[in-house]
Order: C-alpha cells, then structure tokens, then sequence
C-alpha cells in the first residue's frame, strides 16, 4: 500500500515539475526575452550577487541574491515594453537597479539600435547615468523626464531622451499593472450545463451502466454534442501547454478547469479513467461508431506494427514540449483532433487526424485513443492500477521528458539561436 501511494506521488511530482518548469521558462522570458540580464552585467552595481531570481509579478524584473542568502536589491530592463520609443532612429534596452527598498542604486545603457557614435556619447557622460540615483521608483514613475529636470547628452540629445521616458514609462507600466483588480469569476449558463455533464459522469464512472446501454449511448451523444461542438471544451494538449505557459484560467473559464481538474484527480486518486471513457467527445464518436460498424470489419493488427504505433503518443508528447520549450512556429492544435469539434477554427490538419482516426475505429476499436492520443497517454500515466502497479518504463520515460524539458530550458537561448538562424 504504501509503495503505490509513493509512487502515485511520484507520477503527480512529475507532471507537476514538467508544468513548473515551463512556467518558469515563460516567466523568465517575458522577463527577458531574447537578451536576458546576466550575473556579470549586474555585478557591476551588485559586486557581491551570485544569483538572480526572476520575479513573476507584474514589475517583471530580477531579485538580486549574494552567496548568504540576502537580497542584495532588484533590476529590470525597460526592452520589450518600451521598444516603441524611438531615439535617432531605433529603441534602447536601459537596465535599472534598486536597493530593496526600491531605490535606483544605477542605471547602464544594455543596448540600442541608434548609432554607435550616439551610444557611446551616452556611456562617457557619467552625469547622467547617475540623475536617477537615489530616487523612489514611486518617484521615477510619476514624473516625465522633463518634470525630473532630465537634459540629454549633448550629441545624443534624441537617444538620451528617449533612454529617459523608456525608463519612466517602464515603471509607469509595471504601476499599472499592479493597480488592476483581478476580475470576477465568470460562470456563465454554458460551464454549469458543463459543471452538471462533469457530475453526471461521476456517476455514471462509479455506478456504471451495466444492463441500461441505452444510457451511456445517449450520454455519449451528449457529451459529443456539448463538450466537443457546443462548448467547444475537450482536452488537449495545446490547451495545457498554454495553461503552463501563462497560467490557470479559473476566473474565466471555471469549468473547463474542473474538466481538467477531474480529468486528472479522479483516475490518480481512484483508478477511474473518468475523461477518457466519459467526458472525451473523440473518445465516445469512436466508441459509438465502433458500436454500430459490423463485426466483419474489425481487423487485427500484427503483433508487431501494434507495438509500434503505441510509440505515437509518447514521442508526440516529447514533441509537444519540443515545440513548447522553443516556442517554435507550430500550432499544438494540429498535433491532436480536438479542434475538429470546434468548426469555425478548425485546421486542416486536426480536421484530417479527426477524420482518420473516426474511420479507423471501424476498423481498430478504438484506434486512435489506443495508439495515437497524447492526452490520453498523459491521463493514462497518472491513473493508479491497484495492487499490480509498478514502477516501469513508463515511469522511466516520464522522467526523461522531465530532463528533456529541463534541458530545453537550459539550454534555450543558444537552441533559439541555432534553429531561428538557419531557418
């Protein structure tokens, strides 16, 4: 007993450090884009830092930390949200850097589009680089250059200026930001039509429906006709993906985050494979097309062509965080027939895995959940099997995509680089 708990907490511990680690892949993007802020550019205000840490509220900069465990100060840089304020004729990526009392401590020019000469003009003055010392971000953020008495480098007046008001209005943006109340939670007609077809299919997962077919063909055509065309709530991987890119929508959308919620709790908790078998639409048009396909049509496949497609879902899985990880240009969507339920954005490519894996279940009963439906491995992974689980290869291979993902982190710049230079 207490070997399966353990290794129940071990298979949610590895979907939780996969989520994590995209989330803090995300956070540090939006943080620093394609040029993040290093130790040894900071070391020349903080001479004693040893490690930033990115900070995921709305200021979006860097805590400064020594090698003892103090916060040393904060810094941020004013490029992307200010990359519309044009000097000469580019933008300027200024780094700012407080005490932790949110003091600026420094300021230093990171990097610009203008023109050399301009720069360096603006890297000798040494007077204005220190006009901000000492003041409050508070201070910094409600006043315009021109109000703070600021004067451009001579030379550079237009670049220098510019350096100023990305300055102020970088802050000014992370005030707004922080002066937004969250929204209320919206639960609209169609998340308690979804909130009631979620318990329905509680019930009928413990109750089950032995000896009154009828119900659960009426249900599936339920869950086919809400959950997939009407609401437009299936589970995907594209929709967890973004969940772990930019967070749980749970004041927008309350329902489909108690989708995904039971989807994941009620077969790690209780071997039930609740979305799978009840709330999945693709799942119950296979099952109900396989119902009414004659039984001379099913075929067999060979032992060995079997094994192999179980390979599909797992290395599309790996390629799902590929694609995350580096943001390449690829829509998840695409990856998966889940779109297909939603008309008007529906793809080629997810209409035509839809299409092939519906025709295959006459065939092959449920061919494509069997083989080729990512989500469904994932569901599958987390699900308790009783008193003959194990620790297996697929417990080995959920730790490698836990590496790999963390290794994409790792290593994300000199990928990007690599993969956007020769495309």
């Amino acid at each position: 007993m207490f070997r399966r708990v353990l290794l129940q907490i071990y298979r949610l511990a590895i979907l939780v450090a996969i989520a994590w680690i995209v989330r803090a892949h995300y956070v540090r993007l939006r943080i620093e884009g394609n040029s993040p802020i290093t130790l040894e550019e900071v070391r020349a205000i903080f001479p004693k830092a040893t490690e930033l840490r990115a900070d995921s509220g709305e200021r979006a900069g860097m805590f400064v930390w020594d090698g003892a465990g103090h916060q040393l100060g904060y810094v941020l840089r004013t490029s992307p949200v200010t990359d519309d304020i044009i000097g000469y004729r580019g933008w300027t990526d200024t780094l700012i850097a407080f005490d932790p009392a949110l003091h600026v401590i420094g300021v230093r020019l990171r990097s610009s589009q203008d023109t050399a000469e301009h720069v360096e003009d603006i890297r000798e003055d040494r007077y204005y680089f220190k006009t901000w010392n000492g003041k409050s971000w508070d201070s910094v953020a409600r006043t315009t250059p021109e109000q703070a008495g600021i004067e451009g480098v001579s030379g550079a007046t237009m670049t220098s200026m510019a350096m100023a008001e990305g300055i102020t209005r970088r802050l000014r943006s992370a005030d707004a930001a922080l002066a937004l109340k969250p929204p209320p939670i919206r639960f609209k007609w169609v998340d308690g039509g979804l909130v009631a077809i979620i318990v329905v299919a509680l019930i009928l997962a413990f109750k089950g429906t032995h000896g009154r077919p009828w119900l659960r063909r009426g249900f599936q055509v339920l869950v086919i006709g809400y959950v997939g065309f009407f609401a437009g709530a299936p589970l995907a991987q594209s929709l967890f993906a973004g969940w772990a890119e930019n967070g749980v929508p749970w004041r927008n959308a309350p329902a489909l985050v108690l989708l995904a919620a039971a989807a994941l709790v009620v077969p790690w908790a209780t071997r039930k494979p609740l979305y799978c078998q009840h709330l999945c639409p693709h799942g119950a048009a296979q099952e109900l097309l396989g119902h009414f396909a004659p039984r001379r049509w099913r075929i067999a496949l060979p032992k060995g062509f079997a094994a192999g497609l179980r390979w599909l879902a797992p290395l599309t899985l790996g390629l799902v965080v590929i694609i995350t990880m580096l943001g390449l240009p690829m829509d998840l969507a695409h990856l998966e027939p889940f779109d297909a339920y939603s008309l008007r954005v529906a793809g080629i490519a997810t209409i035509a895995i839809a299409v092939v894996g519906l025709i295959a279940s006459l065939f092959v009963p449920m061919a494509y959940c069997r083989y080729g439906c990512p989500t469904g491995a994932l569901l599958e992974f987390i699900r308790a099997r009783g008193a003959a689980d194990r620790f297996g290869r697929r417990d080995i291979a959920a730790l490698l995509l836990v590496v790999l993902t963390e290794g994409l982190a790792w290593k994300y710049q000199a990928l990007h680089a690599w993969i956007f230079s020769t495309t």
